[in-house]
């Protein structure tokens, strides 16, 4: 099964878009992109200190996936990106017109536990609260 749409698994920090988003790839024959790895070194230095992005911040990140996924337009192909605010879904569709969004949620508590347990990851769960308070 293929699909010349790019996907982008969004969904605030532990909502599974790294589980997700490879599975979905694989079950419709397109590469997988981890959007974590679009980071610049500063975006991750800040949120492993524990500071919130901003839109700055995001916006290099937002656009190096956006580039991503306009270079499989046609082909298709798995993103996973927070895209929080409606403003950051939007840059992605300029990027990539015909982009389609899916959003992973979860209860807060399963989410904080989630984040708790992951292992080598620069997100703390100090800023679940910001990545709620930021989600449109």
């Amino acid at each position: 099964m293929r699909t010349p749409h790019v996907v982008v698994v969004m969904g605030v920090a532990g909502t599974g878009k790294t589980t997700i988003g490879p599975l979905l790839a694989g079950r419709l024959g397109v590469p997988y992109a981890e959007g974590d790895d679009f980071h610049p070194q500063a975006n991750i230095d800040k949120m492993a200190a524990g500071i919130p992005l901003g839109d700055e911040d995001r916006r290099p990140w937002l656009d190096a996936i956006g580039a991503w996924a306009h270079g499989r337009a046609g082909l298709g192909g798995v993103v996973s990106s927070s895209a929080l605010k409606r403003a950051y879904r939007d840059r992605l569709r300029a990027a990539a017109p015909g982009i389609v969004f899916v959003h992973l949620t979860g209860d807060r508590a399963l989410i904080e536990d989630r984040m708790a347990q992951r292992q080598g990851h620069f997100m703390p769960t100090a800023l679940l609260d910001s990545q709620f308070a930021t989600l449109q």
